[in-house]
């Protein structure tokens, strides 16, 4: 397991940690936790985080959707440079299927249920059925 996995890994845990203490014990990493996910996001509309804030919450958040993702659909971490974010990648080198998952967080805290991380995240296991159908298929979900 490389540095930024165990990184991404151990943010989603302590997520886990963090939520269960605060009495949400329904985060287990399986897809139907992304409700869950996605209401706890839902409760920071309207208010107006500074960026710190912000990033914090995208960034743990993420790692938790990232891992859930990876865990029920595979894929491998890599960290973008220009963005400051990390990417998962899946199906390479057959066919590729990203997603970045910090910026959706940060979408569904400013811009609402537009942004629904359930939905993301299912259109993360369709591209990846289809690419297991095509190969070279190639998207990225935003």
């Amino acid at each position: 397991m490389g540095k930024l996995q165990e990184d991404i890994v151990s943010t989603a845990n302590n997520f886990v940690s963090n939520m269960r203490e605060a009495g949400f014990p329904d985060f287990d990493f399986s897809i139907e936790s992304l409700e869950e996910v996605d209401g706890f996001l839902g409760s920071f509309e309207g208010e107006n985080l500074d960026e710190e804030a912000l990033f914090n919450v995208s960034s743990m958040v993420g790692c938790y959707i990232f891992e859930t993702a990876r865990q029920n659909y595979g894929g491998e971490y890599y960290w973008l440079e220009d963005e400051q974010q990390p990417i998962l990648i899946a199906g390479e080198p057959d066919f590729s299927v990203s997603i970045r998952v910090w910026q959706k967080v940060k979408g569904r805290v400013l811009n609402g249920i537009e942004d629904n991380i359930p939905f993301y995240i299912a259109g993360y296991k369709e591209q990846i059925e289809k690419g297991k159908q095509t190969k070279g298929h190639c998207a990225t979900i935003v």
